[in-house]
């Protein structure tokens, strides 16, 4: 018997005969006569080889053949919204992918093409609900609910992720893999307690969870107040396990390190980042060769040409510096202003800036793609606001760039002591490694220099650009500071700083319990603590 995979390749082998006889089109005409009557499984392999060989336009009519002779089918129909979304017609893409959701609520894998798109688009709020809405006919499906929460979370839709969370532990209530989820996205939407509850459940109830990082989410939901607190001695047992990994092991350690900085044991403290830092760096893949390169490049790389925005145009707010400058703590402060959107630490300068150098030199055009298709992610469909932050800190390294698409944009620059931003990266478990230098003092050192040389570049060439704010000041008078900001960008009304903020949208970095709280300057020469333990401090500037 003839299998689909063999019939296809008869199918295409005609396919190649007759394109090489005739026109495209009267080649496609017989192949959908050669293949009257097949089933859809000869249909699709067919409409993929096609693909694979002709590209997406040459399966498309092959497909629409196919659904006039099975139109029920649901494979071939979703298999021609993913043609139309490839070859850039989202919106009959999206018209057949509903109508197929339409008819089975439950499609998972229909939900999720549709979701990907809404969310290419920007269209958090869509992709949400079409997936949420899905998965009400998959509560009890763990799996599924994992896999949805995670979709979820890197659409930045914490919320939904964390009701997807919830309503999957009420199917599951024993499952600590969704309490470990649960927990981390309660952390991140500021539910210290229930954070909490969550972490603890999935440490006591799976000996994988000390492989999640539960231990260092555990020691963020709050400040501790005394070494009696029972934490400390699971931090004890945990130590004293065997067979935990290097990043497991490294991740507790700083967990260790920062509940010991809360009771002020600051030797404790330095002994347990120590070790942190030491498993922590032989991890990471960042390297000191491939920064000076890339220092190199920017600071050589010519002036870019800026593209013309178009009148009116809103431009983002960019806030950079060295991590842990404070920048979280200016961005969450100037979202309590109206109209005005803070969305954290976007990807997408960076991700653009590597599309842009593949060409030798990007026209007009090119940039006002590379511009939109910033404005869809920066924008989203789930926020009327007029002006929206992008608080990456590493978008130092493409100032000239984000000044190129959009010559108006306001750019904040966060400055703090040496000594204070140099033990601050120290203290943190960073798991990306573009934070890889945080873990050696020498790597700080060299970065933080870097990052004011390109700051001296940058404001050399667009003074009008961008200002700068120390952290120190900021936290001296945030009220002052942060209406001077507001004032310069062009935001209108008033703000109250000073006070805790009354709610406040999900916080992925490392600042999410402290940007929760009232603006405090205890941190302000916080080095002077750990001097006698990490004598590395002295190297840095003491200003």
């Amino acid at each position: 018997m003839e299998t689909s995979v063999t019939k296809a390749t008869s199918a295409v082998g005609q396919y190649r005969h007759w394109r090489s006889q005739f026109p495209a089109q009267v080649a496609t005409d017989k192949l959908c006569g050669f293949l009257d009557g097949a089933d859809e499984e000869d249909w699709l392999e067919v409409a993929r080889a096609l693909m694979m060989e002709y590209g997406m336009p040459s399966a498309r009519p092959v497909l629409l053949a196919a659904i006039g002779a099975h139109p029920r089918s649901i494979e071939l129909r979703r298999a021609l919204g993913g043609v139309y979304r490839r070859i850039g017609q989202d919106a009959k893409a999206e018209e057949i992918l509903r109508q197929l959701l339409e008819e089975k609520p439950d499609d998972v894998s229909t939900a999720l093409a549709l979701a990907e798109m809404l969310k290419e688009q920007g269209r958090v709020r869509a992709a949400a609900q079409c997936l949420r809405s899905c998965m009400q006919h998959h509560s009890t499906d763990a799996r599924l609910a994992i896999w949805a929460i995670e979709f979820l979370d890197g659409c930045d839709r914490k919320a939904d992720a964390a009701a997807v969370a919830s309503a999957a532990i009420a199917a599951n209530p024993d499952d600590a893999r969704l309490h470990a989820y649960a927990g981390t996205l309660q952390l991140q939407l500021g539910d210290f307690e229930s954070a909490r509850e969550h972490h603890l459940y999935a440490l006591s109830h799976s000996e994988q969870a000390w492989e999640w990082n539960m231990p260092l989410g555990l020691s963020q939901t709050l400040k501790y107040r005394s070494a009696q607190h029972p934490d400390f001695a699971l931090y004890a047992a945990g130590r004293a396990r065997e067979g935990l990994s290097d990043r497991a092991r490294s991740t507790l350690l700083f967990a260790s390190g920062k509940a010991c900085d809360d009771v002020g044991d600051y030797a404790d403290a330095a002994r347990y980042f120590r070790e942190a830092n030491a498993l922590a760096g032989r991890l990471t893949k960042w390297t000191l060769e491939h920064w000076q390169r890339m220092v190199a490049a920017r600071l050589a790389a010519p002036a870019l040409p800026a593209r013309s925005a178009p009148p009116g145009e809103r431009a983002p707010v960019f806030i950079v510096g060295l991590p842990r400058s404070g920048t979280t703590l200016v961005a969450e402060l100037l979202a309590r202003y109206p109209q005005v959107c803070n969305r954290g630490e976007l990807p997408w300068i960076a991700r653009l800036f590597e599309r842009s150098t593949a060409q030798t030199s990007p026209s007009g055009a090119d940039l006002d793609r590379l511009a939109a298709t910033y404005m869809a992610q920066l924008r989203r469909d789930d926020s009327d606001a007029q002006w929206f932050i992008d608080k990456q800190p590493h978008n130092f390294h493409y100032v000239d760039f984000m000044l190129a698409l959009w010559p108006q944009a306001k750019i904040i620059y966060c400055e703090r002591n040496p000594r204070d931003n140099a033990l601050s990266l120290w203290m943190q478990a960073f798991l990306e490694d573009v934070q890889g230098f945080s873990y050696r003092f020498d790597h700080i050192g060299r970065v933080m220099e870097d990052c004011g040389r390109l700051m001296d570049h940058w404001r050399e060439r667009y003074p009008a650009s961008i200002r700068a704010l120390r952290y120190e000041s900021l936290v001296r008078d945030p009220q002052a500071h942060i209406a001077e900001l507001a004032e310069w960008i062009g935001i209108a009304g008033s703000a109250d700083v000073s006070a805790a903020p009354a709610a406040a949208s999900s916080i992925s970095t490392a600042s999410l319990w402290q940007a929760r709280q009232p603006v405090y300057a205890s941190s302000v020469g916080r080095w002077r603590n750990y001097l006698p333990f990490v004598p590395e401090l002295a190297a840095f500037a003491e200003e």
